[in-house]
């Protein structure tokens, strides 16, 4: 069975750049890597997010919903490509953010408040809540998309990207054997890891490093977004058996949105000798779990696709530490 694919609004600047990295002398990343350039889905809904937010918003739609309700952090990525979303389709966004509201805003919080997104903001403490914060947000109007857009249904907009890493992958003559990237909530390694076994490529690792949490933590929902996935009928039993992933630990720095002055100093690095912006919330410390594993052997950056998932908005919210340096 190859994989049923649900309704689905073209939202994203798809296929994205799969670009190989030129080598540079103390540019802080192994030679030959290849990237996945999803930063360039767009301008306003740059990023990973909007890949799931095309099956999650069709959904949305096709129920009569007239406004989108998310969460996350107060610096989100997924909060603020929801509220673009929700512009695009004439609909409200409603957003419930973790942590203090900021004035003046920084970050995508800048972006949330200019597209007018209706915000109720939330303690660490209430975050465990989250759920009904969001059910009182939706006032049977809403639809409701969880953390990160990571369900079955979000996470088949990585299933289709990996299909078009693939495409993309044979026709550069690149023998791909690992895919990269930063993982918060689970969504994007789920879709990769069904995607590549609906292709038959279980010989492609999909290695997720953790920001936030742990392995056993984004285990536990990786397995259930697939189970998902099989219980909505877009993929059947042996495809979600034969999905493969590795969850990477050890990469979180001082915990989740933190940071340390050796890690931006590395990502600036990345900027002034590639032009790439990398943030230090996700896709930073992807990139320091890529090398790192790069260095131990474990796996060859010339067979390497780091799927860049955005955040150059994230990197506006620090700027004190950037000046700092």
């Amino acid at each position: 069975m190859t994989l049923r694919w649900p309704h689905r609004l073209p939202l994203a600047n798809t296929p994205t750049p799969l670009e190989r990295l030129p080598a540079r002398p103390d540019a802080g990343l192994p030679d030959g890597l290849w990237v996945k350039r999803d930063d360039l889905t767009g301008v306003a809904l740059s990023g990973n997010k909007v890949r799931k937010l095309e099956f999650l918003a069709a959904e949305a739609q096709a129920q009569g919903a007239q406004a989108l309700v998310t969460c996350g952090g107060v610096n989100s990525n997924h909060a603020r490509a929801t509220a673009v979303a929700a512009a695009r389709l004439g609909l409200t966004a409603r957003l419930v953010l973790r942590g203090e509201d900021r004035h003046p805003p920084m970050g995508n919080l800048v972006l949330d408040r200019w597209l007018g997104a209706e915000l109720t903001f939330i303690t660490e403490a209430q975050w465990a809540e989250r759920d009904a914060f969001m059910a009182e947000a939706a006032r049977g109007d809403g639809y409701v998309i969880p953390e990160g857009g990571s369900n079955a249904l979000g996470s088949l907009g990585y299933a289709r990207a990996a299909q078009e890493i693939l495409t993309q992958a044979e026709a550069a003559g690149l023998g791909l054997r690992h895919v990269v990237h930063a993982c918060g909530s689970g969504g994007t390694a789920a879709g990769l890891a069904l995607g590549m076994a609906a292709a038959h490529r279980e010989d492609v690792e999909v290695l997720a490093v953790a920001v936030c949490n742990d392995a056993a933590y984004f285990d536990r929902q990786i397995h259930a977004i697939l189970d998902e996935t099989v219980a909505r009928g877009w993929a059947d039993e042996a495809t979600r058996r034969r999905a493969r992933w590795r969850v990477l630990d050890g990469h979180k720095g001082p915990g989740y949105a933190r940071t340390t002055p050796e890690a931006l100093r590395a990502h600036a690095q990345v900027a002034r000798r590639h032009g790439l912006f990398v943030d230090p919330v996700y896709t930073g410390k992807a990139l320091l779990g890529l090398s790192a594993e790069a260095e131990a052997g474990h796996l060859d950056p010339k067979s390497t696709v780091f799927v860049h998932t955005g955040g150059v908005f994230e990197l506006f919210a620090y700027a004190d530490a950037i000046d700092s340096m």
